[in-house]
């Protein structure tokens, strides 16, 4: 599996947030609990975009650089 984003999708599943941030299943929906990460629901599916993943890891590097 790849480490980077897929680049065709419009929309990314948990687990392939998982694997982009390298962090466990419930870190994860802790994330979209709390809405550090804004995510969506299509029936029971939950999704996030790529740029909601974009903006959260941007995020995280200008809180950690200060």
């Amino acid at each position: 599996m790849s480490a980077g984003l897929p680049t065709t999708h419009v929309a990314l599943t948990v687990p392939e947030v998982m694997t982009a941030l390298r962090l466990s299943r419930s870190k994860t929906y802790d994330l979209i609990r709390t809405h550090q990460l804004p995510s969506f629901t299509v029936g029971r599916a939950r999704r996030v975009s790529p740029d909601s993943l974009r903006a959260f890891i941007q995020e995280q590097i200008e809180e950690n650089a200060a």
